[in-house]
Formats: C-alpha cells, structure tokens, sequence
C-alpha cells in the first residue's frame, strides 16, 4: 500500500499517561495531517481498496459484551443501527465539521447557537465538548459541582444590572463588554485585552490573567441575560441565576460531578443538526464510575472555547488501537483486524457514517 507513518516523539497529555495506545489512526482529512502525509484512509480510497468511500463507526455502549465497538470502512453494519441516516455536509475539510442549528435542555434553546455553531464528530474524545457558556448551562441544569469561580460572581455583581440597562436598550450584545471596558473590541464580538496563545495549532482562548477571566465571563454574562430578558424575569431573579450559573462554570480538567440519584431529575440534552432533533437522555450522557464499593457518576460534557467562535466536538476520528473491538474492511477480501475504539458520548447514542465520496456525515439510531 505503500503507506507513511510518522512516528510520535513527544505526548504532551496525561492522557498517554493513563490510556494504553499501540497508536493512533487518523481518519482526518489531509489538510490537517501531519508534514502533509497522505492519510491511510486516502491510500484505501485511492487503490480501490473498498467498495463505496465511506467509513462508519458504531460503539457498543454495554461494558459486559466482549466486542467494544466496530469500525467498518467501505460501507455499514445493517446489525448496529435503525431506520435510516440524516446526513448534513461537511462545512470545512480538516476535522469533520458540519453545522448545528441549536442545542436545547428539557426543550428549550440555550441562545448560544441562535446564528449557528460548528460542530466536529471525533471518536478520538470520550465526552462532548463545547463552549463555557452552554457547559455551565448544561451543569446548572443537571446539578453537576465545577469550580466556584469567584471572578465570574464579581462581574454579575459589580456589571450586572449595567450589561441589562445595555440589553434593555437594544445595545448590540458583542459590543456591550468593550463598553462597560472589560474587553476590547474587533468590529465583530468582544475580544481579550491580553495575549491570545497558540496550542498545538488550534487558537484557543487561554485565560492567563484576571483581566482575561473577566472579559470571558462579560461575554458569558452577556448570553445569559439575554436567555433570561426574554422570560421576564426580574433583575433580582436574573442576578441571582447568573450566580448559581457562576458555581457550576467547570473544573480546569473540564469534568464535573453529579448526584448518581438525580437522573431521574435531568433533563434531556438536544442537539438539532440538519434539521432534525438528536436527542440524549440522561443515562445516556452520565457516566458511572466504579471504584469497588463506591460509584461517582460524571458528566458527559466538558468546556473548551476557540477563538473563531461556538464549537462542539461530538467525540476527524481516531482510532486508539488496542483489543475487544473488530474493523471491517468492505472489498473483494473483507479484513479484520483486533481494536480497541474508545466509546464517546454521542457517537455511542448514534451511529455514525463518514461519506468521503459526498462530504457528508450521517447519523442513526444505534442498535
């Protein structure tokens, strides 16, 4: 096949650490590869190697199976899913990036994705990430315990009924934290004062000072206020949920904990993609720890902002290759070959097929 690979020489996170790899198999695209190296997925592709150009993953979400998931590359496992896939396309080669029109708790919009969001399906990340502002939404909702961000409660209280009287007043939103100077201002949204840092080839917004932490949570202030503006409620009310959102902003480690009891009590986690509803329940985005007799019950969501604005990653996939997991190659001589996928949040919910041919994705039911 005569395929590159490039071998790792540093691993930066503690995930290496912890998890058990015999490697790393990208199934990006190749504007993000590495020195430019043509993926193993391209060579498939290129030398006729599969049927159809299409990848698709399906996770087997019960521990006590002996087979952790499949990937099949050249077509679909009719055994894995239900009915049909809803396919969207892919807005931006690279990762495998599509738009989501909104994300919803119990129903209702969080206000973040009201102009749209990006959205990347990764096997290679366990939980679902997504934006500060929804996350702390998503905890307060769910009752999950991050860290108490005493900055956060000195915006609501020192700017809070300021960023209202702004609101009120029809002020444009992205402006409004520039005004009362606690960000600048780019021509579009409110923008750190203090250095933005380049991590491992994504811009991240890297809070590395109070004058950084302050800006963030104007902006996140911002948000809220205008979900609660359009409930009527009270400046005393809408103060009071800004600081009870303020708690539940999560650790550094982006993990929160929540009550192994209280499921029943949780909402159910919506994300509407192509014009259709992908909905999470909590027993689906929860995951239960054991440790002997004792049990932690951890959240599915975790916060990560970018710079170039609201961006969810549902889990380009990798696969951490290891054992208990089986992949297909669909041609003439099918293969298969010993893996390990890592299961994710939401690709554990929904099968997933990557269509390279049409630059789509699709999502159905798991079965």
């Amino acid at each position: 096949m005569d395929q590159a690979f490039i071998e790792a020489t540093k691993e930066p996170s503690t995930t290496f650490l912890m998890a058990k790899f015999d490697g790393i198999l990208g199934l990006g695209f190749q504007e993000i590869s590495v020195d430019n190296a043509a993926p193993l997925w391209y060579n498939i592709v290129n030398q006729s190697l599969v049927k159809e150009p299409i990848f698709s993953f399906w996770f087997n979400r019960d521990a006590t199976e002996g087979v952790g998931g499949e990937v099949v590359f050249g077509g679909t496992d009719r055994r894995h899913y239900k009915g049909e896939h809803a396919y969207v396309p892919i807005t931006q080669k690279g990762y495998w990036q599509f738009d989501m029109e909104d994300v919803l708790l119990g129903g209702q919009t969080t206000g973040f994705c009201s102009g749209g969001c990006s959205a990347i399906v990764d096997s290679g990340t366990s939980l679902i990430a997504g934006p500060t502002t929804v996350i702390t939404q998503i905890n307060q909702k769910i009752g999950a315990d991050g860290v108490v961000n005493q900055q956060c409660k000195t915006v609501v209280t020192q700017y809070g009924e300021k960023i209202m009287d702004l609101l009120v007043n029809k002020e444009q939103p992205a402006k409004i934290c520039s005004q009362i100077g606690l960000c600048a201002f780019d021509g579009s949204q409110g923008v750190s004062l203090q250095i933005k840092s380049v991590v491992d080839k994504r811009v991240e917004k890297l809070v590395t000072s109070s004058r950084d932490n302050m800006c963030a949570y104007c902006e996140m202030a911002v948000i809220w206020m205008q979900n609660q503006l359009k409930l009527n409620q009270s400046l005393e009310q809408m103060l009071d949920y800004l600081n009870e959102l303020c708690e539940r902003i999560p650790n550094p480690m982006g993990e929160s904990a929540v009550d192994c009891d209280s499921l029943s009590s949780m909402p159910v986690i919506s994300f509407n993609i192509g014009g259709r509803s992908f909905d999470l329940k909590p027993e689906q985005y929860i995951l239960e720890v054991s440790t002997g007799d004792s049990k932690q019950c951890i959240s599915g969501f975790q916060a990560i902002d970018v710079s170039q604005g609201p961006l969810w990653y549902a889990t380009v996939p990798m696969i951490p290759c290891d054992t208990n997991a089986t992949l297909q190659l669909l041609s003439s001589n099918v293969a298969s070959h010993d893996c390990r996928i890592l299961g994710d949040i939401f690709m554990g919910v929904y099968h997933t097929v990557f269509d390279y041919g049409k630059l789509q994705i699709g999502f159905a039911e798991a079965a």
